[in-house]
């Protein structure tokens, strides 16, 4: 786990289990998130590391919107309100999942801009005009490896947030 993440552990745990049940695993890229949020477990909520590696670990194995509601159920069932460190790392881990259904393999923010890179052989130029009449100037497109940018001014991590999920929705 050491040597290739902790994300990449659980994902390949997770595919392992999956070929041992015969299940067949759809080839998909990893998305990677860097954006300008606080997201992670305070060691004032969760001071165990075990407890804080299991629930880590059950965010990063969440597939679907039920997955991540039963997960925060789970921990506020047993720690309590979330503070919002941690909510803030539940929201890039719905973040991730719309972006692997929307083919984004990259979001990064910059400042008061979010780039959204695309996977090449998924791209669906149709896409670009949608979103133009959607967004008109507040985004900027570019060709041969897709990306989207999308300017998104607020000093909240929350509107920023709610302004990434709405426009991943709109891809």
């Amino acid at each position: 786990m050491e040597q290739v993440g902790y994300d990449t552990y659980c994902n390949l745990l997770d595919e392992v289990i999956k070929q041992m049940q015969g299940i067949e695993i759809e080839d998909t890229k990893d998305v990677q998130i860097d954006i300008n949020i606080s997201s992670y477990i305070p060691d004032e909520y969760i001071s165990e590391s075990s407890q804080k590696i299991e629930i880590y670990q059950n965010i990063a194995l969440c597939k679907t919107q039920e997955d991540i509601e039963n997960v925060i159920d789970e921990i506020i069932d047993r720690y309590g309100d979330l503070p919002s460190e941690l909510e803030n790392l539940i929201e890039v881990s719905r973040i991730k999942r719309m972006c692997e259904q929307k083919h984004i393999i990259k979001l990064s923010q910059r400042m008061e801009n979010v780039v959204f890179t695309f996977d090449n052989k998924k791209f669906d130029l149709k896409v670009v005009e949608k979103l133009v009449d959607k967004y008109k100037n507040k985004i900027k497109f570019s060709t041969g490896n897709p990306y989207i940018t999308l300017n998104v001014r607020s000093n909240s991590q929350k509107e920023i947030v709610k302004q990434i999920k709405e426009f991943i929705e709109s891809v």
